[in-house]
C-alpha cells in the first residue's frame, strides 16, 4: 500500500489555507495547515511533510526565513517547498528559489492547478527548481530550469 502524500499549507490568509487544505483532502491528500513561519516550522518538523505549500508574505518569520530554516536543517532539506504568493515578478522567482524553494506559483491560482503542480512535484519525487513562466503562444505552459 503506498503512502498518502502528507501536504502542509502555509498561508495567513485563512480563507486562502482552508480552501487549499479542503481541497486537496477531498483529493486525497493528508493536510496539515499553519498560518505563520513559526507554526510551519514547528509542523513541518514534528510530521516531515512530503510537500510545503508556502505563502512567502507571512507575518512574524516570513515564507522566505522559513524556507531557509526549513532547508538548512537536516530533518526537513528533502522535503519540496512550493512557493505560493501574490508576487509575480521575475525577481521574486528567483529569490524564492535562491532561499530554497523548488516551485514558484503565483496568485491567484486555482486549487485545481495547485494541485496539479503538486502531483508534478511529487512524480518527480525530487525537488528540482522550476519557474511558472506563463503560457507560450500555443497555449502550453512554459517552465524555466532553475
Amino acid at each position: 500500500m503506498t503512502k498518502t502524500p502528507l501536504i502542509l499549507v502555509v498561508d495567513d490568509f485563512e480563507d486562502n489555507r482552508q480552501m487549499y487544505a479542503e481541497f486537496l483532502k477531498f483529493r486525497g491528500y493528508d493536510v496539515e495547515e499553519a498560518a505563520n513561519g513559526h507554526e510551519a516550522l514547528d509542523k513541518a518538523f514534528a510530521r516531515v511533510p512530503d510537500l510545503i505549500v508556502m505563502d512567502l508574505s507571512l507575518p512574524g518569520l516570513d515564507g522566505w526565513e522559513a524556507t531557509k530554516r526549513l532547508k538548512g536543517d537536516a530533518r526537513t532539506k528533502h522535503v519540496i517547498v512550493m512557493a505560493l504568493t501574490g508576487h509575480a515578478l521575475a525577481g521574486h522567482s528567483k529569490g524564492a528559489l535562491d532561499a530554497g524553494c523548488d516551485a514558484f506559483v503565483t496568485k491567484p491560482c486555482l486549487p485545481e492547478d495547485l494541485e496539479k503542480e503538486i502531483r508534478k512535484m511529487l512524480d518527480a519525487g525530487t525537488a528540482k527548481p522550476k519557474v511558472k513562466t506563463g503560457r507560450s503562444r500555443h497555449g502550453h505552459d512554459r517552465e524555466a530550469e532553475g
